[in-house]
């Protein structure tokens, strides 16, 4: 049976016009990562702040590694690693200062601190840069050794917010295969992020957040169960007209059951889309759009969310 490391119980925070995390209740079981998944704005950051101490809940509770986020705090503190959204380092000091500086933060000292930040120098592949300021860091280092930080007391639990936001494709990929790699040690994470991608490559489960409400929670393969047998056409529209037109004239459709547009694409939900393709290119040429392509999707995240909430999950 699966050892359960974090359950949240009912969780809420209210501010005085904003609901920003509404009733939520998830569990994470030991050696799992698990992401939350949604938009910007849907609640993500505060229920990574509750969890983790930073910010006290209106209402529920949760429980890490036995510990009441509102009763024993310390512990779980001590309990988890956090990597933040924000950049928490030091750009006057060099890699070694903000390391040793955070270190003693966690009452680490001596010998064990200079043990261990050598481990995650070498761990995060900044071992050669380690005597240099911060602030000659490229946007990708700089995330590494925000992850670096969270490690340093070698935590049961990761937090980590957003980590790839605003970094170059290999530094991405670098910060992703060390999330496997910490999680194949034996780690469990709780990964936030709005890159669908990202979710599918790295999750043994997902909870899909919007608007402070989670909507759906459970494996990859469970959530495309949601869908049904529904499919997407991926539209590519070209730059010079809109999307968000054509999907709104693509919704009324018989051939249609959801449409949403993001980043000059149309995300349109059918039941067949090979039957409805010579449909929708029609209409699309009798509305004066010219598509640059269209992709044929599997039922993914992305679909799920457009199922669940009526829009793309970059809306």
């Amino acid at each position: 049976m699966q050892k359960s490391m974090i359950q949240v119980q009912n969780l809420c925070k209210k501010y005085a016009d904003l609901q920003a995390v509404q009733d939520i209740s998830f569990e994470i079981y030991e050696g799992e990562i698990f992401s939350l998944l949604g938009p910007n704005g849907a609640g993500k950051t505060t229920t990574i702040s509750m969890l983790s101490t930073l910010l006290k809940p209106t209402s529920g509770d949760a429980l890490i590694d036995g510990h009441s986020i509102l009763k024993d705090p310390i512990a779980v503190r001590k309990t988890i690693g956090v990597v933040p959204q924000e950049i928490a380092l030091y750009g006057a000091l060099t890699a070694m200062e903000n390391l040793n500086f955070w270190g003693k933060m966690y009452d680490l000292q001596g010998k064990e601190l200079s043990s261990q930040m050598d481990h995650i120098l070498h761990q995060i592949g900044l071992w050669d840069r380690r005597k240099e300021k911060v602030d000659t860091y490229s946007g990708g280092m700089k995330r590494r050794l925000n992850i670096g930080v969270g490690l340093l007391h070698q935590p049961k639990v990761l937090f980590m917010d957003e980590p790839t936001v605003g970094i170059d494709p290999q530094s991405r990929r670098n910060i992703l295969d060390a999330v496997l790699d910490l999680n194949k040690n034996g780690m469990t994470i709780i990964y936030t992020t709005h890159y669908m991608e990202e979710a599918q490559e790295l999750s043994h489960r997902v909870g899909i957040i919007d608007h402070g409400q989670l909507i759906a929670k459970g494996s990859q393969d469970e959530l495309n169960k949601l869908v049904g047998s529904h499919s997407a056409l991926r539209l590519h529209v070209p730059e010079t007209q809109s999307a968000e037109l054509l999907a709104e004239q693509l919704a009324k459709k018989s051939f249609c059951i959801k449409a949403s547009a993001t980043d000059h694409q149309v995300l349109l939900m059918v039941d067949n889309p090979e039957a409805a393709l010579p449909a929708v290119i029609t209409s699309c040429n009798e509305a004066g759009y010219r598509l640059r392509s269209v992709d044929i999707e599997e039922p993914n995240l992305e679909s799920v969310f457009l199922h669940l909430t009526g829009r793309a999950l970059r809306d």
